[in-house]
């Protein structure tokens, strides 16, 4: 049976219908006015009930308040039994959705004026303390006077008893940045990732992450970049590289930090600088994110590091060169230190080689002590290096000691020498190291939609994308963990050579 009343509303026709709900438009008796009415159907437990009453009317209250020439005009909130309802201005115009499924290609001048116009729209939002969560072509109109306005905002965060994506509740997959997939927290630049991929598929009429399923959609969301822009569309301007990349980080960090921002770089394309090959930054980005995940690097915003010699610019106090003859006095010095520890090296090899004689009354290895004690920075001259070379000849000659101790070598030994010490210590490290069992068992993991990988109460990465892990033979405890369902535990025994695959999907 059609819907003839919502509240105070008179319903007058269904405008369409989508992943959330129905859009009708309506007439207000009390404001004498046409509206738009997007509603979403309420499947909810009691408790969901109270939360969403009171998240929904504060969200709905927020959004209420944005007043701005690129976001709809939102008029009334209310709810009944089993249906939520926004009430908005009634819009003349299209959908994004529907002008670019109708094969129109857009001018590059009006794809730049949409995505500007929607980019200033977020980021009067954003500093607003409003999050769109949904940005997605659907939810983007085009009005006949050339005019665009986000729409839905405030719809994002009502519940519903189908939540079908970790700790998402609404959203296209296609669209939605990867913190939002794996249900982390989001701020403004969730909405700028998926502003970019509304802008990528203007540019080259697809959109940038499809597959055949939900979760190869999830996958490249969380994992890989696209194609660059000017792969699908050879006429675009080399500048949409950059600025699609950047939108599309995996990581937050590594965007624009607003939606202002942005729209700069789309108001001046022609004159931005691309200094970054494109296919080179988006790999640069994959590896980043890819390190991110394992822990390698910290999700913070990076450092600027400090500049060069090299990076030095025109007007800045150049750096003081070396004086000339402390450059030669110290290639002198460095040169006479390898010299003499080369020297001292042969005539120990010597000794090592010859097999054990009985001790003559002359020992040589106070000599060698000297001659590797030799001060590294002294001048070396012609003639101390054939006495050195001459005192070495001698030892090769001379029959050696039964046996030479290495504590009495490191105790001859003066400090600023540059032979080594080993010490018992680190022996005793490298022959652990040399009995620890080599990892070489194969442990698979197929992991949906996502999870931190922990073995033996130790991170040693994320799945999606990690595969696969090495594994010393023996007894492992596997734990998978994601935020919004309860962890998964296993124990795996796994033997030398072996391959064991653990399978878990969040539910």
């Amino acid at each position: 049976m059609p819907l003839k009343n919502l509240g105070r509303y008179e319903v007058i026709e269904e405008l369409g219908r989508g992943s959330m709900g129905v859009i009708y438009k309506a007439f207000d008796p009390l404001l004498d006015r046409l509206v738009a009415l997007k509603t979403v159907p309420l499947d909810l437990s009691r408790e969901e009930a109270e939360a969403f009453e009171r998240r929904f009317q504060r969200e709905a209250r927020s959004a209420g308040r944005l007043n701005h020439p690129n976001i709809v005009t939102i008029h009334d909130v209310g709810k009944t039994d089993s249906v939520a309802y926004i009430a908005m201005e009634f819009l003349q115009g299209r959908s994004l959705r529907h002008i670019l499924d109708s094969g129109v290609v857009l001018p590059i001048e009006r794809v730049v004026d949409i995505a500007v116009q929607v980019a200033e729209g977020l980021a009067f939002a954003h500093e607003s303390g409003i999050v769109h969560r949904d940005i997605k072509p659907p939810n983007i109109m085009v009005l006949e006077n050339g005019a665009v306005k986000i729409t839905d905002f405030g719809i994002a965060l009502i519940p519903s008893g189908s939540r079908t994506l970790a700790g998402t509740v609404f959203g296209s997959p296609k669209y939605m940045s990867p913190e939002q997939v794996v249900g982390r927290e989001i701020d403004g630049r969730s909405d700028v990732f998926s502003l970019g991929a509304v802008l990528y598929e203007m540019v080259t009429g697809f959109a940038p992450f499809f597959g055949g399923d939900l979760e190869a959609v999830l996958y490249q969301v969380i994992n890989e970049m696209p194609a660059a822009p000017t792969s699908r569309n050879k006429a675009l301007p080399p500048a949409f590289d950059f600025i699609v990349t950047r939108a599309l980080a995996k990581h937050p960090d590594d965007r624009y930090a607003s939606a202002r921002a942005l729209a700069a770089d789309l108001k001046n394309y022609r004159k931005l600088p691309v200094v970054v090959a494109p296919v080179q930054r988006q790999r640069t980005l994959e590896r980043r994110a890819l390190r991110r995940r394992k822990g390698e690097i910290p999700s913070t915003k990076p450092v600027a590091a400090a500049p060069s010699a090299l990076d030095a610019t025109p007007g800045t106090a150049p750096r003081k060169p070396v004086p000339r003859h402390l450059g030669r006095n110290l290639g002198v010095g460095v040169g006479a230190a390898f010299l003499i520890f080369g020297v001292a090296m042969i005539a120990v090899r010597a000794l090592s080689e010859r097999p054990p004689q009985a001790a003559p009354a002359t020992s040589t290895t106070p000599v060698l002590a000297s001659a590797i004690a030799l001060p590294t920075t002294a001048p070396a001259t012609l003639a101390s290096d054939s006495r050195l070379l001459a005192t070495a000849q001698s030892a090769e000659s001379a029959p050696a000691k039964p046996s030479v101790s290495a504590p009495a070598n490191a105790a001859s030994a003066k400090p600023g020498s540059s032979a080594p010490a080993v010490t018992a210590p680190a022996r005793a490290r490298s022959t652990e190291k040399a009995l620890a069992p080599k990892p070489n068992a194969r442990l698979g993991l197929a992991v949906s939609p996502w999870g931190d990988i922990y073995v033996d109460g130790k991170k040693r990465g994320t799945s999606p994308p990690l595969t696969e892990l090495k594994l010393a033979p023996g007894r492992h405890t596997i734990e998978i963990r994601n935020a919004s369902f309860a962890p998964y535990s296993d124990t795996v025994i796994l033997e030398a050579n072996a391959y064991v695959k653990v399978k878990h999907r969040f539910r």
